[in-house]
């Protein structure tokens, strides 16, 4: 049986993107969620939340999401973090290419934010059990 997910590191640039999928994860979901507005700012949180999954924009200014997670591979708490990242760009091609990254799975953007909690427990549950 897989661990209940509870606690997640969400990484998003955008305020009302941000806002809309905390609620969602929050409300809809009931987990536990830090929000991050960049990548440095995911790498200071990271340690001391102990995330169970990594949610991640992909296009970010400064780091994007997948230099935020070859970072967050190299910090003890979120080595083996299960990551999935949220992007508009969900061609096959690229959902590969993140997939050789680490992310378990990819998220399409827009999302609907009433299944996105849904979304993420699945994905949890194929990743983590």
């Amino acid at each position: 049986m897989a661990e209940k997910l509870m606690r997640i590191l969400y990484i998003e640039d955008e305020p009302d993107i941000q806002e809309v999928a905390r609620l969602a994860l929050e409300m809809v979901g009931g987990f536990t969620v830090e929000v991050c507005s960049s990548g440095a700012d995911a790498l200071e949180k990271a340690p001391l939340f102990k995330p169970q999954l990594i949610l991640s924009d992909v296009m970010m200014p400064g780091m994007d999401g997948a230099t935020t997670l070859k970072k967050l591979r190299e910090l003890a708490q979120t080595e083996k973090t299960p990551a999935i990242f949220m992007t508009a760009k969900v061609q096959q091609g690229e959902i590969e290419q993140y997939r050789e990254m680490g992310a378990v799975d990819v998220i399409a953007k827009p999302f609907d934010p009433m299944t996105l909690a849904s979304k993420v427990e699945e994905i949890w549950e194929r990743c983590s059990g």
